[in-house]
């Protein structure tokens, strides 16, 4: 790394009037996107387009004008999770009445896609041309092509940064890691972070041996809330322990009990392949070493364990960085910064970080804002009618 340059301070607060302005192109962005350039015609979609559109935007005001980013990212981003599991289960109850899949689900390929099928798909279709998903490529609930594509403009655009933003998974060992003040475990063996490129690897090999998605099928802490192979067989029912094992392990209890992204950080096989598209995203995030007093807060408060003294001292946070701006945050003399590659250290700071949440949060309004106003229009209506 080439030698830091003198910097200016780092994010700073910004007044009400400037922010306006600053997110005013956000606001015009967030309405066409949500929107889709029409009236919804019903009054319940209509009223949750208007508290998703002012929910969205209020966040995003709020980031540019305290300077803090994962301080309002993170309720924003649990909830937009916990909305998505609603949206998802509803949506199987209506085109299935169940949250089971059965072997029919499977033959005509009725699997709603998942991101984190992809590190799964690589080999097998590499070496055997087949696509080994049970989705659709093209139309339908969560096609192939679609994810992908969401995929891959992310990737490009913010790296590792989906885990942050993009995810509808993660947000819920992020929301789940904060319930505490103080973690009960406070100490996670540094080895651990390896896991996550094991996992990766054994179910890589295993998807192209027998030519499915095992992961998926055996270890998925997520079936648990979205949908989950009908329980008809012994194989069937240890499945559904391991899932709801893990879900309940790694999303929920030890999250609580460490303030850390256990799942994201310590198992989840698209977090260890994500990591790469940080060498290509533009975005990083570096610390000033003349400004550091190493005081470890970062270290201490990464919830995926991507800073540690070797990062601090080398000036840069690991390659596994998810980008959600917490160390920014709590740095207490500002040296911890959204940085863009190519730039001068240090140099202007701010712009940076405003530059990096426009990026962010256009992206997670674009993927996340559909299922988040359907959701809050199923909810409003319940309330009203009863019903969904």
């Amino acid at each position: 790394m080439n030698e830091i340059n003198k910097p200016q301070s780092g994010s700073e607060k910004i007044g009400a009037i400037k922010s306006f302005f600053i997110a005013l192109p956000m606001m015009l962005l967030t309405l066409l996107l949500l929107s889709g350039g029409k009236k919804p015609s019903d009054g319940y979609a209509f009223v949750a387009l208007a508290a998703t559109y002012i929910l969205f935007n209020s966040i995003f005001y709020l980031m540019v004008k305290t300077g803090k980013t994962d301080k309002y990212r993170l309720p924003l981003y649990f909830t937009s999770s916990i909305l998505f599991v609603f949206s998802f289960i509803s949506h199987m109850l209506e085109a299935r009445g169940s949250m089971a899949f059965t072997d029919d689900t499977l033959i005509n390929c009725q699997i709603p896609f998942c991101h984190i099928a992809t590190t799964m798909m690589i080999i097998p279709a590499a070496l055997t041309k087949t696509i080994i998903f049970p989705g659709t490529m093209i139309g339908g609930y969560a096609s192939i092509a679609s994810m992908l594509v969401v995929w891959i403009g992310v990737s490009l655009s913010i790296g590792r940064g989906w885990c942050s933003w993009g995810c509808f998974f993660g947000g819920m060992d992020d929301g789940f890691s904060r319930f505490l003040k103080k973690p009960v475990i406070a100490k996670i063996s540094e080895n651990l972070k390896y896991m996550p490129y094991a996992v990766l690897l054994t179910v890589a090999l295993t998807s192209a041996v027998y030519l499915s998605p095992t992961y998926c099928e055996w270890a998925c802490p997520y079936k648990t809330v979205t949908e989950y192979q009908s329980v008809t067989s012994i194989e069937s029912l240890i499945k559904m322990i391991v899932c709801v094992s893990l879900f309940i392990s790694l999303v929920i209890a030890l999250p609580l009990l460490t303030k850390k992204r256990t799942q994201c950080a310590l198992f989840c096989p698209f977090g260890a392949m994500q990591g790469a598209a940080n060498y290509i995203s533009p975005f990083d995030i570096t610390i000033d070493r003349e400004k550091c007093v190493k005081c470890m807060a970062c270290v201490k408060n990464c919830p995926t364990l991507s800073l540690d003294e070797a990062c601090v001292k080398e000036g840069r946070a690991a390659i596994t960085c998810v980008k959600c701006g917490k160390c920014v945050d709590i740095c207490p003399k500002g040296a911890a910064q959204i940085h863009i590659k190519g730039t001068i250290y240090g140099l202007n700071p701010t712009a940076k970080r405003i530059l990096f949440i426009y990026a962010a949060f256009l992206l997670f309004a674009t993927f996340s804002g559909g299922w988040f106003q359907a959701s809050l229009a199923k909810i409003f209506k319940l309330i009203a009618t009863g019903v969904i």
